[in-house]
């Protein structure tokens, strides 16, 4: 499998002098083409500024950072904003939905933002994999957590993108639900030949992933294929990151 995202030689730095920060340090890493990657690791190792980088949210201080064919650093944020917009889907712990849109409304945003009509057979084979069939014209008030989290999966997935990143996805959700936009997820990867990148503090929510990428202090630690929750919750624990 084609790389669809690759990191080389990344470091991220914040602040100068005394005072600087070193958030990632020389990491590289491939994110295969129609894979799920979770990304892992202590607070404060730099999982979200990994997560930042590989989509354009965030400069890397040095290294190189590609989507697809398309090397990222060096463009301009009017440039990073319309790659972000056309040919990457994020979802985020707090939903993000626009409460007067109602689901169908939030679902089409980011192509009305872009100036482009939605192709009905996708947004109507969306709406039907995320479950949300008989809902569209509903507000997000009208909707539980799940359901929410469901119209950002669909808003992520609406622009056809290359990759859907996902920082902490299932985090604001319930144990049942959380698992039900899991199994979401998987079958968006596995069903649509979706790439999916997540980050996650869950051993659990890891276990769903192909691969899992561990980072400490900056720097990838391990990877781990074919994740279980017990295998993960082992190798956190011994990264000093999560305590049975």
């Amino acid at each position: 499998m084609t790389d669809v995202v690759r990191l080389d030689a990344v470091s991220k730095v914040y602040g100068k002098g005394q005072g600087a920060v070193a958030a990632l340090r020389e990491v590289s890493a491939g994110i295969p083409r129609g894979s799920f990657t979770a990304v892992m690791g202590p607070s404060g190792s730099g999982k979200s500024t990994f997560l930042h980088c590989a989509a354009g949210l965030d400069t890397p201080s040095s290294g190189s950072v590609r989507l697809g064919g398309t090397e990222l650093s060096g463009m301009n944020e009017t440039a990073l904003t319309e790659l972000r917009r056309s040919r990457v889907g994020f979802v985020f712990q707090a939903f993000n939905l626009i409460s007067s849109l109602d689901v169908l409304e939030n679902i089409t945003l980011p192509l009305r933002l872009a100036g482009r009509k939605p192709d009905q057979a996708w947004l109507t084979e969306i709406v039907r994999r995320v479950g949300l069939e008989g809902r569209t014209g509903h507000l997000p008030a009208q909707l539980s957590g799940g359901q929410q989290q469901r119209v950002a999966i669909a808003r992520a997935l609406v622009v056809r993108p290359e990759v859907v990143f996902g920082d902490e996805p299932t985090g604001a959700l319930d144990t049942m639900t959380a698992r039900d936009v899991l199994v979401l997820l998987r079958e968006v990867v596995s069903g649509l030949g979706q790439t999916v990148v997540m980050v996650t503090h869950d051993p659990v929510a890891a276990s769903y992933a192909d691969t899992v990428l561990f980072l400490a202090d900056g720097r990838i630690a391990d990877a781990m294929a074919a994740p279980t929750a017990d295998k993960v919750a082992e190798r956190m624990t011994r990264l000093g990151a999560w305590k049975r």
